[in-house]
């Protein structure tokens, strides 16, 4: 439960049909081992006590009896478990039968919450023996004890800020209101479904759809247990088919036909952290609550949930491709309104045989290609200076004839030069001046280029380089129009990987191989026996990480002490504890200190959640102070 992670559990006990006094014992069974393997929140099938295929027997008064005293026992069971457990059976009130939700926990029956929808169509016949549930709760005497019942009801952890739990019963949420948007309007970060929903060819896709869209509309965790084995195929098959969601994203899924039950780690505060960011998330709903409280131990949740090392890097092969088509695609449609706009024809585009400059050119070709105006248009521009190899001016240069782009080499060397002697630049002192006249000069040069041609400037700067601010100010930092503004320095590479894998064309793709495999790094101190000496992930850390960090402080809202912990699961048997500790505290102090950089950025496309322009999703002073996130940092 620290920093905001639940394990939940969706149960599917196999049951007797009618036989709630041997249903009470596998529940226990069931409820102890997932206690055991660390659920606080613990939830059960629709009518599990007595079976949802008992028809017409929910109206004999033993079995109802029978469900009420097993109830009382399986609560019982609870004393001793750290847990909140939600048990479903029939229950008789006011003289109306009710399909309801138990909810357990310490001994205790904290509320019983009706199902709200009676399905009465196709295989479904429950209105025969069910009423509908009363919205407002009232307080019902069960058993001796006065309890609140009805669907309005939601139950909060005292120990743990912000999380609230609400019910819906199977068919409510296939309904066009489910009782759970009020329930997330009214606070509830979980929605808890206890179902029996029986498999028909086709349901299982349309059941999964309904908890990923609803976990997504209500901005909420979704556990989903249903019924399975041991429920009555007279008429009806049951899988099963248990489903914990969080956002939009399956966490966990049961294999039809197998009785699993599924475990997942819901995150609390990430939920809380998207409700805030999201200014639309809703009014709270009018209608009449009651919050029960119940109580956890506030103690470290082992977590099981895995984080992706590269949260905008899709792993799966096919889904990777798809994404890196759609973020060729909007750079280059960005680019072509600019040039529509504008009526102009040429562009400038910087190479240094870089990865950047590399994915800016040829973001540019498809926008040219796809304008009709001649490749020759584009102006690729490679300015050796101190720090050029041979292999990135070699890459440059074949890049740009490749592609059939004009290309233009200025040495600037002699300029910088001068240029050094101006201001009383030591040329043998190899500081930031040193590094940062050479990068000034080179956009000098490009600017003036486009004057010339009466062209854009076309930048090549990434989305990692401005959140480390790893740009000189006013030089590779501006541009015309930024293509890679919006793009990670992890996705730069697979985007190029991608280009150069499904170009068609032999030659290119060896270029772009071979750019692949060159270090990244600005080249702006001399060569060390003509192997590139400036490397940049040594001196500002490697970029997976910072890309990770970035991802979960912006995205997830993660404080410092929670990316650490993420990130050490992430990046385990990588990077040890220590250095992503060191890259970690470098980061926060890079991202706040060179905020003015990203204040004054040219345009860009955004590509992703996750985007820094200062008119659009980070809207962040300059002179912001880090001290909250690096107390945070330094207690790791």
């Amino acid at each position: 439960m620290e920093q905001g992670f639940v394990k939940v559990a969706a149960v599917t006990p196999k049951i007797r049909v009618a036989d709630p006094v041997y249903n009470r014992t596998v529940i226990c069974e069931c409820m102890e081992k997932a206690c055991g393997e660390g659920a606080k929140i613990i939830l059960f099938p629709e009518l599990c006590l007595t079976g949802y295929t008992c028809g017409d027997l929910f109206l004999q008064q033993l079995l109802l009896k029978q469900a009420s005293e097993q109830l009382l026992r399986v609560a019982e069971a609870t004393r001793d478990m750290d847990a909140l457990v939600m048990v479903g059976l029939p229950v008789e009130r006011a003289g109306k039968l009710y399909n309801v939700a138990a909810v357990l926990s310490h001994g205790e029956i904290l509320g019983m919450v009706p199902k709200a929808n009676i399905p009465s169509y196709a295989e479904f016949y429950e209105g025969r023996h069910f009423s509908e549930g009363n919205r407002e709760p009232v307080q019902f005497t069960f058993e001796g004890k006065r309890i609140p019942f009805g669907t309005n009801l939601l139950f909060s952890c005292e120990e743990m800020e912000g999380l609230t739990v609400g019910c819906e019963i199977c068919e409510d949420l296939w309904v066009a209101n489910p009782p759970g948007t009020n329930h997330a309007l009214m606070g509830a970060t979980v929605i808890a479904n206890l179902s029996a929903s029986n498999e028909t060819v086709g349901k299982d896709e349309y059941r999964e759809l309904l908890v990923k869209s609803s976990s997504a509309r209500l901005i909420c965790g979704y556990i989903y247990a249903s019924a399975g084995e041991g429920e009555s195929t007279q008429d009806l098959v049951f899988g099963g088919h248990n489903l914990i969601a969080e956002n939009g994203i399956i966490l966990a899924q049961a294999k039809r036909f197998q009785g699993q039950t599924v475990y997942a780690d819901l995150d609390i505060q990430r939920i809380l952290s998207e409700r805030r960011r999201m200014g639309t998330f809703g009014k709270e709903s009018q209608a009449a609550y009651v919050v029960v409280p119940f109580h956890l131990k506030k103690e470290e949740t082992k977590l099981s949930r895995s984080f992706g090392c590269m949260p905008f890097v899709p792993t799966d092969e096919e889904k990777r491709n798809r994404r890196c088509e759609e973020i060729l695609s909007i750079q280059s449609y960005g680019l072509k309104k600019r040039y529509e706009h504008t009526g102009l024809s040429v562009a400038v585009v910087g190479i240094s045989g870089g990865l950047d400059s590399t994915l800016a050119l040829l973001v540019t070709v498809r926008t040219f290609d796809m304008l009709g105006l001649d490749r020759k248009g584009i102006v690729a521009v490679t300015m050796p200076c101190f720090g050029t190899t041979d292999r990135t001016y070699d890459n440059a240069c074949r890049l740009a004839k490749t592609f059939g782009t004009t290309l233009l080499e200025i040495d600037i060397k002699e300029a910088v030069s001068i240029h050094f002697r101006d201001i009383g630049q030591n040329p043998e002192k190899h500081d930031v001046t040193y590094e940062n006249g050479q990068a000034r000069e080179r956009t000098q040069v490009l600017m003036d280029i486009a004057n010339r041609m009466n062209g854009l400037v076309i930048g090549t700067g990434d989305m990692s380089e401005l959140a480390l601010g790893w740009a000189t100010y006013n030089g590779d930092h501006m541009s015309m129009y930024g293509v890679n503004a919006g793009v990670p320095k992890t996705l730069v590479r697979h985007l190029v990987q991608y280009y150069a894998e499904t170009c068609g064309e032999k030659e290119l793709a060896e270029v772009l191989d071979n750019v692949l495999d060159t270090p990244v790094s600005p080249e702006l101190l001399p060569p060390v026996n003509g192997v590139i000496a400036q490397k940049t992930e040594e001196l500002v850390g490697p970029y997976e990480l910072h890309d990770f960090f970035l991802y979960y402080m912006l995205r997830c809202g993660f404080p410092p002490a929670k990316v650490y912990r993420v990130a050490k699961l992430a990046f385990a048997g990588q990077y040890s504890e220590d250095v992503i500790r060191k890259w970690l505290k470098n980061f926060y102090r890079r991202f706040f200190s060179q905020q003015f950089k990203r204040s004054c950025l040219p345009d860009g496309p955004k590509v992703g959640s996750v985007a820094l322009s200062p008119r659009g999703d980070l809207r962040m002073p300059s002179d912001a102070c880090v001290r909250i996130w690096m107390d945070d940092a330094e207690r790791l």
